[in-house]
């Protein structure tokens, strides 16, 4: 992986996961074809029809896409507002996104929660919607306000849809085996020596892909050090050789002779496989990705928190990334693009998109779930309860760190995890580059 020379702000590029990253590397020559993502004709560009609002979509997936004109046409029937959509490959609006706010964009446009909405909101490339909060806030939770709250404190985002990142595995595995679910790290521990014991890959894990093991740091990061330290990290304002991060790789140390062997040449996919398989006995990763290996057999997949190891945070904070919408900072139809927002953010429009997701949840947590499968039902008792939620490291940290000192560094630490010195004076030096240089 070659080595990301930093772009000035008004360059910088932000990919989604499903660029599994590699794309960072070279968006400063991707981000100068930006003007191709064009607006529809948002962004104060004036004269708009006062029953139209211009939506920009990164949902080009034929499903998704399909799922969110249905919403969008629901919108139009309710309000008598037509939603006029600029729909992008999902790769491309993340790789052009900069250049596109700060051309003329569409009045509201899908979006990401995290560091991705506080990096714009920063920039002052999108619309401050805290009155709107004021309306729309009782469908949310303390949790996912936080989430969609700029370092200004006031809101930019409205949530849609989310899904939880846990320790997933199969009931019937273990209901044959006997195993009960571990509630500590040291349980987690002597769960994955019975494991072996009885012929099992204790953690299934593909690393291949260069992201699915930053989830995994997310975990024993905030399950030892606390919500806080973890954002503050992410910002880049601790001390990445300090302590608490090397207690972080202690307590992963103690994790990987549970691990599936070559992790690194393994596909995330690959590994969930070996979970369906009853092969691997457990799993950390999203809902979305390990529920798409278990299509038509989701009755059969559960998950429960990563354990607690330190009792002041216990399991006080979930990951759960969270898919929303923003608004320009001058829309053409201010009033339509708030109305917009706000039929997004109700439990009628996210279960109207989720019939097409049986993975996913709706982020309002006035939803009914009596339509969720046992899964999603889980999922949104885990989400609603959570103190804290966090976006996955690739949302939350500056995509520069992401992709390129977390990504080398976490794979270095699998391959080499004695020298934990010399990983995070590693990191430390990087991350003093990115955020102070």
């Amino acid at each position: 992986m070659t080595r990301f020379t930093p772009t000035p702000p008004t360059a910088h590029p932000l990919l989604g996961r499903r660029a599994v990253l590699k794309g960072l590397l070279t968006a400063a020559g991707i981000a100068a074809a930006a003007p191709t993502l064009a607006a529809c004709g948002g962004g104060g560009s004036g004269g708009s029809d006062s029953k139209t609002v211009t939506f920009g979509s990164n949902y080009s997936d034929q499903v998704p896409r399909t799922a969110i004109a249905a919403v969008l046409e629901d919108f139009k029937k309710q309000s008598g507002i037509a939603a006029t959509v600029n729909t992008k490959d999902h790769e491309t609006f993340q790789q052009q996104i900069t250049n596109y706010l700060q051309g003329h964009p569409d009045d509201v446009y899908s979006w990401f929660a995290g560091f991705r909405m506080r990096y714009f909101a920063g920039k002052g490339l999108s619309g401050d919607i805290s009155d709107l909060w004021g309306q729309l806030g009782g469908n949310y939770t303390q949790a996912q306000k936080e989430a969609s709250t700029g370092n200004d404190g006031k809101q930019y985002f409205v949530p849609f849809y989310s899904y939880p990142w846990a320790v997933f595995y199969r009931p019937s595995i273990w209901q044959q085996h006997g195993y009960t679910v571990p509630k500590t790290l040291d349980e987690l521990v002597t769960l994955g020596g019975k494991m072996k014991t009885d012929g099992i890959v204790p953690i299934a894990v593909g690393q291949s892909n260069g992201w699915p093991q930053l989830g995994t740091f997310d975990q024993l990061n905030f399950r030892t050090n606390g919500y806080d330290f973890h954002m503050s990290l992410m910002a880049g304002k601790e001390d990445w050789a300090g302590k608490k991060v090397r207690d972080v790789f202690d307590n992963w140390k103690r994790l990987l002779p549970l691990y599936q062997e070559n992790a690194l040449g393994r596909t995330w996919q690959d590994a969930a496989q070996t979970v369906l398989q009853g092969k691997g006995g457990m799993m950390v990763i999203g809902s979305q990705q390990i529920g798409q290996q278990f299509a038509g057999k989701l009755d059969d997949l559960d998950f429960f928190p990563f354990p607690e190891i330190n009792s002041a945070y216990g399991t006080d904070t979930v990951e759960a990334p969270i898919d929303g919408f923003m608004m320009a900072k001058k829309p053409a139809n201010a009033d339509n693009a708030k109305k917009l927002l706000t039929y997004l953010s109700t439990p009628e429009a996210q279960l109207a998109y989720l019939k097409s997701d049986p993975t996913s949840i709706a982020a309002s947590s006035k939803v009914d779930p009596a339509g969720y499968n046992a899964l999603q039902k889980k999922a949104m008792d885990f989400v609603g309860k959570a103190k804290h939620i966090t976006q996955f490291l690739d949302r939350d940290t500056d995509p520069r760190f992401a992709s390129d000192a977390m990504i080398n560094g976490v794979n270095a630490f699998l391959n080499k995890p004695d020298d934990i010195d010399g990983l995070v004076n590693g990191l430390a030096s990087q991350a003093k580059s990115i955020f102070t240089g």
